[in-house]
């Protein structure tokens, strides 16, 4: 009777475990959905952080200009700090000492840059001397394709029997040199915006060095009461400390070789001022893409007016081109590669991105922003999807 018990319970117990529906796996938790609701929302709330983004780019740049800067320079100050200076007087020692070397590094280009502007007529009159012989040489395909459009015109005229009626006389329209004072007054007003707007920038990180760590602190107390997420927003903070002084000191020192070996191709090449055209060049490739296209240009041409031998202009603007690919783009990427860990095409597409955004600003932020995004992005959950974007 005991056997056969026990075999009836055994039984029972093997028919509830077949009935009884299958547990699900902790790992296996079904993926969150979002309903439609949920992500016209979410479309809608991005296209107008895009809008408000794009309405306070007079506001926000300073400002992200101002904590790049403080992020880049925090080293100094604290260094100073335990060699026992306050940090208010190394905050103020090391914002000066930049922008003392910024201005005294501007004002030495001064003469070469006078040099230049000195000989803007000289090489207007070659330029045009060039255009007459170039003109004088051969007609181009767009002459002989105009002549032929106007014997047509004739012979349908003819065919007719009206009479051709005078061209009506152009447009009055300015001369070349209102074209220039226009131009030269529009830039130079961006140039001075840009000027206020580092200004401010240089302003604003003085006045995060001398906080310190406070507003980290104050971050970390914002993120929660729990010790799980102040830990994580801490290293986030670091993070993001870390990826920007390397961002700024790859940037450095690649565009201080740049401008250094394309003073030295330049100066092969026997083109005047070629210290002045390798700053120019350094400075421009600051700008991701568009500077090395327009540094280009900028040599090319001037190489053009100064040796009067368009091979000799092209080899400048190859020259140029492959020290932006070899410095500017294989070493370059490969320093912050390591540390920023981005996808290449997502950079490119976000580079391109905060460019429509905030034009050369944004050229020159997209890539320490999409590191701080991704940054973020690495430590919160609901930014699964753009940490598959920016992951490599």
């Amino acid at each position: 009777m005991e056997a056969a018990s026990t075999a009836r319970h055994a039984a029972d117990q093997a028919a509830v475990i077949v009935a009884a529906p299958p547990a699900e796996s902790p790992t296996q938790a079904p993926a969150a959905k979002f309903t439609a609701v949920e992500v016209a929302t979410i479309a809608i709330a991005v296209v107008a952080v895009i809008a408000a983004a794009r309405v306070a780019e007079p506001f926000l740049v300073p400002v992200v200009v101002g904590i790049l800067i403080a992020y880049t320079l925090r080293p100094l100050v604290t260094a100073l700090e335990r060699m026992h200076v306050p940090r208010l007087a190394g905050a103020a020692l090391v914002v000066i000492t930049v922008l003392t070397l910024l201005i005294t590094t501007t004002w030495g280009l001064r003469d070469n840059v006078s040099a230049v502007v000195a000989e803007l007529p000289a090489a207007a009159r070659k330029l045009r001397q060039m255009a007459a012989e170039s003109a004088r040489d051969s007609q181009s395909t767009m002459t002989h394709v105009k002549a032929a459009a106007a014997e047509l015109d004739r012979a349908a005229a003819e065919a007719t029997g009206k009479a051709d009626t005078p061209a009506a006389p152009p447009p009055a329209t300015s001369s070349v040199a209102t074209t220039l004072q226009g131009i030269i007054a529009t830039q130079g007003s961006k140039v001075a915006i840009v000027i206020g707007e580092l200004l401010v920038g240089f302003l604003l990180a003085f006045f995060l060095l001398v906080a310190g760590d406070t507003f980290r602190r104050k971050l970390a107390r914002l993120a929660g009461a729990s010790l799980a997420r102040r830990r994580i927003t801490v290293e986030a903070l670091n993070e993001i400390d870390a990826q920007i002084q390397s961002y700024m000191l790859t940037l450095l020192v690649t565009n201080m070789l740049i401008a250094l070996v394309t003073w030295g191709g330049l100066a092969l090449l026997g083109v005047s001022n070629a210290g002045m055209w390798g700053a120019v060049v350094g400075v421009l490739h600051v700008i991701p893409y568009a500077g090395t296209i327009i540094a280009a240009i900028v040599v090319g041409f001037a190489t053009l007016l100064d040796a009067n031998s368009a091979s000799t202009a092209l080899a400048a603007v190859g020259m140029i081109v492959v020290i932006a690919a070899v410095i500017g783009i294989g070493l370059a990427t490969w320093m912050q590669g390591r540390a920023c860990h981005l996808n290449i095409v997502a950079t490119f597409i976000g580079v391109l991105f905060f460019g429509w955004l905030w034009g050369g600003w944004g050229l020159l932020l997209g890539l320490p922003l999409l590191a701080v995004l991704k940054s973020i992005a690495d430590r919160v959950d609901g930014m699964q999807p753009v940490r598959e974007l920016l992951s490599p």
